[in-house]
């Protein structure tokens, strides 16, 4: 079984669905057999759920309805920086380190926290800096190549071609 992006009836790709797209999805399928009277092993073998969860799924659906069922907003601390605060830090960092003063232009925790506290005024932890770049800005960690500033690459290729055999072969 080959593994791509899904595609529509026209063509277009569309994206993955996420871990809790998909189990929504799982539950509405498991609605619309409810509502067609069918078992809640046959439910649970369609779906690819087990029995138990199909069990709560038909109590819920029974106490309150499809709605019920329905995926809710993320419970927990609302994050400290909105939409448009990020949107701004995205702007600021697509400018470059070095046009917020610092020497290289590359970007440490400390450097993104430092630029997010002079654009929004909100000091955010070494941790939630990492959880901005990587969940909602969708960065990922770079590593600059580590190399000499006087490495000549074609003195290099000379010295493979011409004195490792040299070497290799002895005296």
């Amino acid at each position: 079984m080959a593994y791509g992006p899904s595609r529509s009836a026209g063509g277009a790709s569309l994206p993955p669905l996420s871990r809790p797209q998909l189990a929504e999805t799982r539950r509405v399928r498991a609605v619309e057999l409810f509502e067609g009277s069918v078992s809640n092993a046959e439910i649970a073998r369609v779906v690819g759920v087990r029995a138990e969860s199909v069990r709560r799924w038909r109590r819920a659906w029974e106490a309150g309805g499809a709605s019920a069922l329905r995926r809710r907003a993320a419970t927990g601390r609302p994050p400290k920086l909105d939409d448009a605060q990020v949107e701004t830090v995205r702007a600021a960092l697509e400018q470059g380190a070095q046009a917020h003063g610092f020497e290289a232009d590359l970007w440490t925790l400390e450097r993104v926290g430092l630029v997010v506290e002079r654009v929004t005024d909100v000091s955010l932890s070494r941790a939630s800096v990492w959880r901005l770049l990587t969940g909602r800005l969708g960065w990922s960690l770079q590593r600059p190549e580590r190399r000499a500033v006087e490495r000549d690459d074609s003195e290099i290729a000379r010295w493979v071609a011409h004195e490792w055999p040299r070497i290799k072969r002895g005296p």
